[in-house]
């Protein structure tokens, strides 16, 4: 019981830190690139990436964690699929609507579920379906604005949610079956992911924005914002191995979609962004989704539990029987010698 609150605190905490990283990450980026105009995100990521990689390098060398050798063209391959994902959301987002953008993000939780259940036979309960269901709805409502489709835009759109949805079921599939650990993963696998970015990141911010990242005039301003962005990206992407390793690719997508929610909020509140009652209504939807999808996920982890601790009992009584012997066999025999000193 000790080692399951420990392991459901340390989840706690994993979501916690998600939240709250990501929700920070996204206000600087969001006064970096609008207020101060620097537009070049794939190129930031790759910075992102760099940075993180250097810090665990640093803690690695601190003794902070053991490094694990995994087996290079495994964590290679994981990588670069990683990295080609980022690369194709930002492209989507390029050649789409926003709102058809949302739909993209929003679509990566039902093709998540179809791949889990025909690859890994991962069984989803009608109430969780339901609760994802309500989740996305009330999400959809609350951020899809307009939906401009094209035939490049639709297909790089595909293109990203399949290697997104891949890519997150591959890093719980690899801490568990290679027995890594987030920190582990990351250390091994982060150089890969900034090595595409570093070398495509440029073109595709230069394609989309038709501006140079390395003739970009930054300032002393510009520069202290990318580098707050980047410390902060080393905390983005810790917690995001962390919650797949420690959840699933579902729940992380999930937990996603509630910092969309915070973010209109914090977008309202701090930035005075327009809010309208849809999203008002959306949020509110998207939250008791969200509620019931936490709900449900807990009960069937009871459940599952309970079967566990019962055998674990039976086991161990069926240890004490054994240690401690037969008590009517030992009476038994106790009356046994007994008669026969008495003869």
């Amino acid at each position: 019981m000790g080692e399951m609150s420990s392991f459901q605190l340390g989840v706690v905490g994993a979501l916690f830190l998600s939240v709250a990283s990501s929700v920070s990450i996204v206000i600087c980026n969001k006064a970096l690139m609008s207020n101060l105009g620097f537009p070049f995100a794939t190129t930031l990521t790759s910075w992102h990436l760099m940075v993180t990689f250097c810090t665990l390098h640093a803690a690695q060398r601190l003794n902070f964690f053991e490094s694990k050798s995994v087996d290079t063209k495994t964590v290679m391959l994981f990588g670069i699929l990683n990295g080609v994902s980022i690369g194709l959301l930002n492209l989507s987002l390029g050649f789409n609507s926003i709102g058809f953008y949302q739909m993209t993000k929003l679509a990566i939780i039902p093709f998540t579920v179809l791949l889990e259940t025909l690859f890994l036979n991962k069984q989803f309960s009608r109430k969780i379906k339901f609760a994802l269901f309500l989740l996305l709805v009330g999400v959809g409502i609350a951020s899809v604005t307009d939906l401009q489709l094209n035939l490049v835009g639709t297909i790089l759109s595909l293109l990203a949610i399949v290697t997104t949805c891949v890519g997150q079921i591959l890093t719980n599939t690899i801490q568990k079956r290679l027995n890594v650990s987030s920190t582990q993963l990351l250390y091994q696998s982060a150089p890969f992911q900034a090595a595409i970015l570093f070398v495509s990141g440029p073109l595709v911010d230069q394609f989309l924005t038709k501006q140079n990242v390395f003739a970009f005039k930054y300032s002393p301003l510009v520069l202290g914002f990318i580098v707050l962005s980047c410390l902060i990206a080393v905390s983005v992407n810790f917690s995001t191995f962390l919650v797949i390793g420690k959840t699933s690719p579902v729940t992380y997508q999930v937990l996603g979609h509630l910092k969309t929610c915070l973010i209109l909020g914090f977008g309202y509140t701090l930035l005075h962004d327009p809010f309208t009652e849809r999203n008002i209504i959306g949020i509110l939807i998207a939250i008791c989704g969200m509620g019931l999808y936490s709900f449900f996920c807990t009960q069937e982890s009871k459940k599952k539990q309970s079967p566990d601790l019962s055998l674990v009992s039976q086991v161990k009584d069926k240890d004490t029987t054994q240690l401690l012997g037969h008590p009517d066999k030992e009476s038994h025999e106790a009356k046994k010698s007994t008669k026969d000193s008495v003869v």
